[in-house]
């Protein structure tokens, strides 16, 4: 059975991983007949109330947020084995670019997390396919930018530059499209970068997901 790591960033489009995104990540490798393992770095970070849209003045610890999501424990990604994957899934939210990274803060001049540079770094080496969804592209821009990825984040100019800036390559894209990167085995799509809907994103996350899996299986 292919195994897919998801690595999220919270519970939350504000602070954490995008829900809907992350929802529809493990909903379409579960219908492909993938293993799926969570991932999230060991790491507390600022709460915000999603109804007021306000800080909540109180941090949460990111890998606790995230089993919401999983409905049960969530790996340290520190801990993570590469040889145990076959591919991972980035879903979005600002927790992407800011708990997984701080690309929301300081753009090109960002870093990436050390336990999530390190696995994404290894896997990367080991040629495992490397989706991300949203703002997630992101976070390999930063981590993987030496290696002049090809990226989308929709079509968001100050957010291109941005990945520009940090090495990538990025390429406009629909909603219900996904960017192949085949010499660096990445996929991405916009998913609520552009959305509007739940019903819209499902399209690109449901092929960058193929996608993922094609690249796996093939491996």
């Amino acid at each position: 059975m292919t195994t897919i790591g998801v690595l999220l960033s919270g519970c939350g489009v504000l602070d954490g991983s995008e829900i809907h995104e992350a929802t529809l990540t493990l909903y379409f490798l579960n219908k492909a007949g993938a293993k799926v393992v969570c991932l999230a770095p060991e790491m507390s970070a600022p709460a915000m109330d999603h109804g007021t849209k306000t800080a909540m003045g109180q941090t949460r610890n990111v890998r606790v947020e995230a089993a919401r999501i999983a409905r049960g424990a969530v790996a340290d990604v520190a801990q993570a084995a590469v040889a145990e994957f076959d591919g991972l899934i980035l879903p979005g939210g600002l927790g992407a670019a800011t708990n997984l990274c701080d690309f929301a803060i300081n753009g090109a001049k960002g870093t990436v997390e050390p336990s999530v540079a390190a696995f994404l770094q290894a896997m990367h080496a080991a040629k495992k396919p490397i989706g991300a969804i949203c703002i997630a592209p992101a976070v390999l821009a930063l981590a993987l930018g030496k290696y002049h990825p090809k990226l989308t984040i929709g079509n968001d100019p100050g957010t291109a530059q941005g990945l520009t800036q940090a090495g990538a390559n990025h390429v406009d894209c629909p909603v219900d499209g996904i960017v192949v990167d085949a010499a660096n085995r990445l996929v991405t799509t916009p998913a609520y970068m552009l959305g509007p809907g739940i019903a819209d994103i499902a399209l690109g996350i449901e092929k960058l997901v193929s996608a993922v899996l094609d690249m796996a299986r093939a491996s």
